[in-house]
């Protein structure tokens, strides 16, 4: 499962691909009192990743040559199933604000220290546990009858094979889990009031979870019968086949969130790590933690593209191509510092190192000279230097001093991007020749579930294929540099004002 696609990817020993299927994801917006509410709904989750599945199954010529299967995907959005496994509510999307008035109450009650202490956690308004919050307040009779609560991906596992559990990356996103005793915090759980009843048990990635009912092989293509291997957290999983279950690797993951991640030997739970706005969690490699910052990132391009790419498309319509190609050319064509224009991106909220669900995203430094292309290159440069404060935050805070960043996501693919990240970053970054990271690792938690690989090392050891790496313009470097200081300066200017706009127009 992927934020922006239903992905099936078949991979060999090897890590190549073999096959694959894709499906759209589809937000809705159910309730015409709350157009903000936002929602997956559940039949077209499963409904799409069993369509992508079937897709790829068809291109093989025996679906039993499929060993094991594992999903992976983001945290934080589940949903209630009764005992007899009928889901009874949709899965409210991150994207949706609803829980804000939770987030407060936790905050005031729990507090940001305490939740940290505990799982590692920052406090987002789409966590885990402010969505059962809000079900107990506004919707107590379908909370009343729900046996368990399913994060995306444990949804799909007990759609394939029935059963309802989790794995440890994924309870980290919870805020609930305890990430010393690799447990519910019966502490939290307590203090919130969630029943304990309500959620899965938690296992290691990699383990055997079941086998795919003839049910789910019916409409997948899938053989009945084929294991079923706990997988994890896209993002961690994304990490096991370029290393960065390694002390020293420093893994940068781009896509609608961009995440700057660090595996560490034991959890660091201090209140001077949880003022960096990092999260601490459980990796999905065995016996490791990791800790990571984070920020929305290509939401924004997406957006952009929406809503200004009008131009590029109708270019596609008479020249042919990708509107990307089209929008990403013009970027490159305005020069450094997009002629002034300079991009604040928290349009989803500011993640790390300064986390305010209610900070905005701005355009600052607008002129008449400034042109649509600068105004994209502006928000790439404006995502870079979030990217440069992550990294910032991890060596303040952290002693952690990369002097390289590996790369994965479907933004390795836009050279223009990754090269002016190397450019405001001022470091190397290297970008495998992985062929979409985040599947490719839950595949291998499916091979070293069912002992194909003998663990986590054999696994890269087999799949890794170095690829190109970016190197730090000389001459720009040192301008971003000083451009970054400027930057610096932009939330906490902007963050009066935004709060005063999210609380007259988003709350």
């Amino acid at each position: 499962y992927k934020r922006q696609s239903l992905k099936c990817v078949i991979y060999d020993l090897a890590g190549n691909v073999v096959a694959s299927g894709t499906r759209p994801t589809e937000q809705f917006h159910p309730d015409p009192d709350h157009p903000e509410w936002t929602v997956w709904q559940p039949e077209q989750i499963w409904g799409g990743t069993a369509a992508a599945i079937s897709d790829a199954v068809a291109q093989l010529d025996d679906p039993r040559d499929i060993k094991a299967v594992a999903v992976t995907g983001m945290g934080m959005d589940g949903l209630p199933v009764d005992e007899q496994g009928a889901w009874l509510y949709p899965f409210i999307s991150w994207h949706d604000p609803r829980t804000e008035p939770q987030l407060q109450w936790w905050q005031k009650n729990i507090g940001a220290q305490v939740t940290f202490g505990t799982g590692g956690n920052t406090l987002w308004p789409f966590s885990t546990a402010l969505r059962l919050l809000w079900m107990a307040e506004h919707e107590p009779e379908i909370l009343a009858r729900t046996d368990k609560w399913l994060l995306i991906e444990d949804f799909l596992n007990f759609m394939l094979c029935g059963r309802r559990a989790t794995d440890y990356s994924m309870a980290s996103c919870t805020l609930l889990f305890d990430q010393r005793t690799r447990d519910w915090s019966e502490d939290i759980l307590s203090r919130s009031g969630i029943d304990r009843r309500l959620m899965c048990d938690a296992y290691p990635s990699g383990t055997m979870l079941g086998e795919v009912t003839a049910s789910a092989a019916e409409v997948t293509g899938l053989a009945e019968g084929t294991p079923v291997v706990l997988g994890g957290h896209d993002y961690l999983c994304g990490a096991l086949p370029v290393g960065a279950f390694k002390p020293g690797v420093v893994l940068d993951v781009t896509g609608t969130w961009e995440i700057e991640l660090v595996p560490i030997p034991e959890p660091i739970l201090t209140p001077d790590v949880q003022k960096l706005g990092v999260t601490v969690e459980t990796h999905v490699a065995r016996d490791i933690y990791t800790v990571w910052g984070g920020a929305v990132a290509s939401d924004m391009l997406e957006w952009y593209r929406k809503e200004y790419g009008c131009e590029a498309q109708q270019r596609v319509e008479v020249e042919g191509g990708v509107d990307w190609d089209y929008l990403m050319a013009d970027a490159a064509a305005s020069p450094p510092g997009a002629r002034g224009a300079m991009f604040l991106p928290h349009m989803s909220a500011a993640g790390c190192p300064v986390v305010d669900a209610r900070s905005l995203g701005a355009f600052v430094g607008l002129s008449s000279f400034v042109q649509s292309g600068d105004m994209l290159r502006a928000i790439i440069e404006g995502l870079d230097y979030q990217v440069l404060d992550i990294v910032m935050a991890l060596k303040t805070g952290l002693g952690i001093d990369p002097d390289r960043l590996v790369a994965v996501g479907g933004a390795t693919r836009n050279h223009f991007w990754m090269q002016n990240k190397a450019d405001v970053v001022g470091l190397p970054i290297e970008v495998p020749e992985v062929e979409e990271a985040t599947p490719l690792g839950a595949a291998i938690l499916a091979g070293i579930g069912v002992g194909l690989y003998k663990d986590e090392q054999d696994a890269f050891e087999r799949v890794y294929k170095p690829g190109i790496t970016y190197q730090p313009d000389p001459q720009l470097a040192p301008k971003y540099a000083e451009w970054y200081q400027i930057y610096k300066q932009l939330y906490p200017i902007m963050a009066p004002v935004s709060h005063q706009l999210y609380e007259q127009f988003r709350v």
